[in-house]
């Protein structure tokens, strides 16, 4: 099994790596699930490391460490994107203000010069 687990992450690793390399993920992202990746392989190849930690945080069953690290990860993760989700949306908008306030000048522009020829 711990094979089966360490294969799956390495193939993993490679398809962050790739993703990275077609920039198709940041690597401002690519890091936090690489860490992450590392971390779970470690575990994989070592998992006397996970009995180890859970006796030491005083968790009795190793499993139930590791169910409360990756809740802890997941609902950091939320956090974050949702952090960068609001970032984007007030870009966004304001991206949209300027773009109306530019067309509006343009128009005005456009409005004076046909009137200019005109004359």
């Amino acid at each position: 099994m711990r094979i089966l687990a360490a294969i799956f992450v390495l193939a993993v690793l490679v398809l962050l790596f790739d993703l990275v390399r077609r920039q198709k993920l940041k690597e401002k992202y690519a890091i936090l699930w690489m860490t992450l990746g590392v971390a779970t392989l470690v575990l994989a190849v070592f998992p006397r490391i996970l009995y180890w930690l859970s006796a030491l945080v005083g968790v009795q069953i190793p499993s139930n460490l590791l169910f409360a690290m990756t809740l802890a990860l997941l609902v950091g993760v939320s956090v974050h994107l949702s952090w960068e989700l609001s970032r984007s949306e007030g870009r966004t908008r304001r991206l949209a203000e300027e773009v109306a306030i530019l067309r509006t000048q343009t128009e005005l522009m456009d409005r004076s010069n046909t009137e200019r020829d005109r004359r």
